[in-house]
């Protein structure tokens, strides 16, 4: 087992080495009574040895003692997880990960989520500002830098599918589950400063051997600097973009008016051009109503002209 670079690390580690201790006083228990009984119980004579119907004190022995090994193992664990889940220090480094297929994404926030809650009133929905982010694919591992001495709160999130956050030097790892948010920290010992493997430990996919990371422990001076770098880089983004939108606003809102002009410019000649067609097959209606008039006067004519004939 890796030599843990955290206190809950050094927890767990106890707790293992404990255990490992306990199976090996039950194993030599076992073993000694099994070569005990072969010695001094092995055939002597063709005599049939005393039989007995039970033994009190044995049957008691062996109901009772597994009871007390299981209990006190039991403590010892429920113990240390309750220790190792803990929340409430105040946390000097606050990270979101975010799992996905197939890599990691670390956000440093100002906050954790459930700080962010709570300063909202309860608002489950309140998320903490991002202040910068590390995001990696399956070709390019993302690097997690965390600093000696301090502690650190991991809020863990997946928008696809299980995976778990696993950090050998941590000895911990954490199930992160699509829907439901996890959460621990941890404190980072003193001269731990150095670079150690991470990776998804639960199969998660066709690429899951791929969801690697590197964490990167630095010394305070060197992480300062690399964090105040990182905010002046996310700083100077985030001002490139507003500029961006900015500009765009401003060219939308230029381009607008003479699109306005023309479209109206448009509808009146549309609408003159509708007026003069009106106008015409007007003007074509009352021509055919003259021509109909002069047919009915010339009919008329025509008939009295005939009625003279015949008289």
């Amino acid at each position: 087992m890796p030599e843990p670079i955290t206190e809950q690390g050094q927890r767990v580690l106890a707790l293992w080495q404990g255990s490992w201790v306990a199976a090996f006083a039950v194993g030599l228990l076992v073993w000694g009574l099994i070569v005990w009984s072969i010695i001094f119980h092995r055939k002597r004579s063709e005599q049939l040895p005393p039989q007995v119907r039970y033994n009190m004190p044995i049957e008691a022995l062996y109901t009772v003692l597994p009871i007390v090994v299981i209990a006190v193992l039991f403590y010892f664990t429920a113990r240390d997880q309750t220790y190792l889940l803990e929340t409430d220090e105040q946390a000097d480094a606050n990270v979101e990960v975010v799992a996905f297929q197939w890599s990691w994404e670390f956000n440093y926030l100002d906050q954790s989520k459930a700080e962010a809650a709570e300063a909202a009133g309860g608002d489950e929905d309140a998320e903490p500002e991002i202040l910068f982010s590390e995001v990696g694919t399956p070709d390019q591992m993302p690097t997690l830098v965390l600093r000696e001495g301090d502690v650190v709160h991991f809020d863990l999130h997946s928008p696809d599918v299980i995976h778990s956050f696993w950090i050998p030097a941590f000895a911990f790892k954490m199930d992160v589950v699509p829907g439901h948010d996890n959460e621990f920290q941890v404190k980072v010992n003193e001269g731990t400063a150095g670079t150690y493997m991470g990776r998804c430990a639960e199969l998660c996919g066709a690429d899951h051997t791929r969801m690697l990371f590197q964490v990167e422990v630095m010394e305070p001076e060197e992480y300062d600097a690399w964090y105040a770098e990182q905010q002046e880089a996310a700083e100077a983004e985030q001002a490139e973009q507003a500029a961006a939108e900015e500009a765009g606003a401003e060219a939308g809102a230029e381009g607008g008016e003479p699109q306005g002009d023309a479209e109206a410019q448009g509808e009146g000649e549309q609408a003159g051009d509708s007026g003069a067609a009106g106008a015409d097959e007007e003007a074509q209606g009352q021509e055919a109503s003259e021509g109909g008039q002069d047919g009915d006067a010339a009919a008329r004519d025509e008939e009295s002209e005939d009625e003279e004939a015949g008289r």
